[in-house]
């Protein structure tokens, strides 16, 4: 180890999960761990973003399925509003529908709550070195999907009546955008995209992003870029 390796403060880390005993139990788990200092700890997606923004941690280890806003959209916000601390999501799921968009909304590493300290800390600093901080079944999945045939592109029928603005505002919601993003892109006001997107909703029979996200990649609408 050298002189600079030895004198590196611990990686500042906040932990967003909305299960009270797992959050705990991870802060308890990173604060027996060498090179990690757990400065704060948020029960849902709002929270993460507000405690990200007053306490400027290095990484913050991100449950995906939280209430108020998920995991997702408080990577996107975080990612956007403060490059300067990096995202690791630490979830149950690593199912498509919950790893790409993360991946897509910035997040630097992905892990199952399944992993072991050294695990954690390894992404942890992964991410922060530049690198991506996967776990080996994350990385076996993404090299699959890769190696898939592209699925055909989306036929001009729209699935269940959407329009075709409407299926374009759901690509986008899919791709991780916000209602403003979206208003931007197709030069539209945010209060047509909230129109749009209470139609689609209606004739889809979703009720919220996160499950306008998972229907849009089980109709192939979106699928993950390659980078």
């Amino acid at each position: 180890m050298t002189e600079a390796e030895g004198e590196r403060k611990p990686a500042r880390v906040v932990v967003a999960d909305d299960q009270t005993v797992v959050r705990e139990g991870i802060v308890m788990l990173l604060g027996l761990l060498p090179g990690v200092e757990v400065v704060g700890s948020a029960g849902d997606g709002e929270e993460a973003v507000r405690l990200v923004g007053e306490l400027a941690p290095d990484v913050i280890l991100m449950d995906l399925r939280m209430p108020r806003c998920d995991g997702v959209e408080a990577t996107r916000r975080i990612r956007a509003r403060y490059p300067g601390t990096q995202v690791v999501v630490l979830t149950t799921y690593a199912d498509d529908e919950s790893l790409f968009p993360a991946l897509h909304a910035g997040a630097r590493g992905y892990l199952t709550k399944d992993a072991g300290g050294d695990e954690i800390v390894r992404a942890v600093e992964s991410v922060l070195s530049g690198d991506a901080g996967l776990s080996p079944s994350v990385q076996r999945r993404l090299l699959e999907r890769l190696s898939e045939p592209e699925p055909k592109p989306a036929e001009a029928e729209a699935p269940d009546g959407l329009t075709a603005r409407e299926t374009e505002v759901l690509v986008l919601i899919g791709e991780g955008l916000s209602n403003q993003e979206i208003a931007r892109k197709l030069h539209v006001s945010t209060a047509t995209v909230k129109t749009h997107i209470n139609n689609l909703f209606a004739k889809t029979g979703l009720k919220d992003r996160a499950q306008a996200v998972r229907y849009a990649y089980g109709k192939g609408l979106v699928r993950p870029r390659a980078e």
